[in-house]
C-alpha cells in the first residue's frame, strides 16, 4: 500500500462522522494532570506554604481544660539567635481556671504587673520566676485569668543545644551528663532547655518569631490521656486535688507519674467502652 493511501485511510478512521471534523489520534491527545484543589487552610493554622502548620490564634481560644488537653502532642519550637531551632513534643500540661481557682496566680481576680499575661488574649505567654532562679512558661486561654502551664516535652530536635543550655544553668551536679529524658521533664527544665526567660512574658505564641507552636504529626491511634492532681500546690485546699494536670500515658518524658490516676483513667475508659456496647 502506498504511503498516500495509508495516510488517507488513517485520516478517515479519525474523522467525526457527524460533521466531518478530525478527532485527535491517541498520540496527538495530551492530557494534563487532573485538576486538584489545594489543601484547605484551617483557621487554626497560620504558616507560610512549605513549612509545618503553625497553630494560629484560633487554636488558643478555648477554655483552659480543653486547651491543656489540646496542647498534648503539639510541637513547641524555639528559634535561637543563631537560627538553631529546638523542638519538643508537649506531653504534660496543667490547667489553671482563673479567679475561682485557688491555685492560680489570678485567684480572687487579682491582677498585677506580674500576672498581666493571664488576662491578655488567648495565646499570650505568661512567664514567671519561682524560687528566685527558675522560670515557668504558661499560655493564656479563654477566660480572664485562665492559662495552661507547659510541664514537659519530648525533645525532638536540637538536643545537644538543649543539653548545653541546661548544663550552663544547672544548680549542682554540673559534672554529670544529662540523659535525653531529663532535658525537658519539668516546667523549669523545659524553660532552661529552650532558653525561655522573663523576656518572653506577654509575647504572642501565634505570631512570635522566636517561639511558636506547630501541629504535631498524626498518631496511628489517639494516645491515652491521664488526668491527675497538679504538682506543688498543696496550699490550695480542695483545688489541690482536682484532676487538672494532663499527660500522655506511658510517655517516659513526663515529669511526675501518678499511678492511682492512671488506674482511675483506665477504669473509666473500660467503663465507657462497656457502656458503648
Amino acid at each position: 500500500m502506498g504511503q498516500k493511501k495509508q495516510r488517507a485511510l488513517e485520516a478517515k478512521r479519525h474523522q467525526n462522522p457527524s460533521d466531518g471534523t478530525q478527532t485527535p489520534s491517541p498520540k496527538e491527545l495530551h492530557l494534563g494532570p487532573p485538576a486538584t484543589l489545594g489543601p484547605t487552610r484551617s483557621i487554626y493554622f497560620s504558616s507560610p506554604e512549605g513549612r509545618p502548620a503553625r497553630l494560629g490564634s484560633a487554636f488558643f481560644d478555648q477554655p483552659a481544660v480543653s486547651l491543656a488537653r489540646a496542647f498534648l502532642g503539639q510541637i513547641l519550637v524555639r528559634r535561637l539567635d543563631d537560627s538553631t531551632e529546638l523542638r519538643g513534643r508537649i506531653v504534660e500540661t496543667e490547667a489553671y481556671l482563673g479567679p475561682e481557682d485557688e491555685a492560680a496566680h489570678s485567684r480572687g481576680g487579682r491582677q498585677t504587673p506580674r500576672n498581666r499575661g493571664m488576662f491578655m488574649k488567648p495565646g499570650t505567654l505568661y512567664v514567671y520566676l519561682i524560687y528566685g532562679m527558675y522560670f515557668c512558661m504558661n499560655v493564656s486561654s479563654r477566660g480572664d485569668g485562665a492559662c495552661v502551664l507547659l510541664r514537659a516535652l519530648e525533645p525532638l530536635g536540637g538536643l545537644e543545644a538543649m543539653r548545653q543550655l541546661r548544663h550552663a544553668l544547672r544548680k549542682g551536679a554540673a559534672g554529670r551528663a544529662l540523659k535525653d529524658r531529663e532535658l525537658c521533664n519539668g516546667p523549669s527544665k523545659l524553660c532552661q532547655a529552650l532558653a525561655i526567660d522573663r523576656s518572653f512574658d506577654q509575647r504572642d505564641l501565634a505570631r512570635d518569631e522566636s517561639v511558636w507552636l506547630e501541629q504535631g504529626p498524626p498518631e496511628p491511634s489517639e494516645p491515652a490521656v491521664v488526668a491527675a492532681a497538679r504538682v506543688g500546690i498543696g496550699q490550695a485546699g480542695e483545688w489541690a486535688q482536682k484532676p487538672l494536670r494532663f499527660y500522655i500515658r506511658g510517655s517516659p518524658w513526663v515529669s511526675v507519674v501518678d499511678r492511682a490516676a492512671e488506674r482511675d483513667t483506665q477504669t473509666g475508659a473500660r467503663a465507657c467502652s462497656h457502656k458503648d456496647f
